[in-house]
């Protein structure tokens, strides 16, 4: 089931610093970015077999709907210190991408074009 995760993030004078260690569920073996959406597409429309993925909206905002057993549910990253956890049976989503949007996403698998369900029964 789809869920947030709060980033630690420390703060000062100089800025901020989101730090990514220890929280999320998996190892990190893919790393890959979303941006330039000029013509506001949505990306994904599908799940994963075995793939988890964490979703860091890094700069603007996007909207990223799930479903999953009946449940749907949009969540709106617009921060870059808070992350979605998407599990293998979350259908999922990317859309309503602002201008200049950068979504990042963590992986917990090597691209595998074996690994994506296209199609909900």
């Amino acid at each position: 089931m789809t869920y947030i995760i709060d980033l630690d993030t420390y703060s000062d004078e100089r800025g901020d610093l989101t730090v990514i260690q220890k929280i999320l569920p998996f190892e990190i073996k893919r790393i890959y970015y979303i941006y330039n959406n000029k013509n506001n597409l949505p990306r994904g429309g599908h799940r994963h077999h075995k793939t988890i993925q964490a979703l860091i909206c890094l700069n603007g905002n996007c909207t990223i709907s799930t479903s999953n057993s009946g449940l749907t549910t949009d969540y709106t990253l617009n921060k870059p210190n808070k992350c979605l956890i998407l599990n293998p049976e979350d259908w999922h989503t990317m859309h309503s991408f602002s201008e200049n949007s950068i979504l990042l996403v963590l992986a917990s698998e090597y691209f595998n074009p074996d690994d994506y369900i296209h199609k909900q029964d």
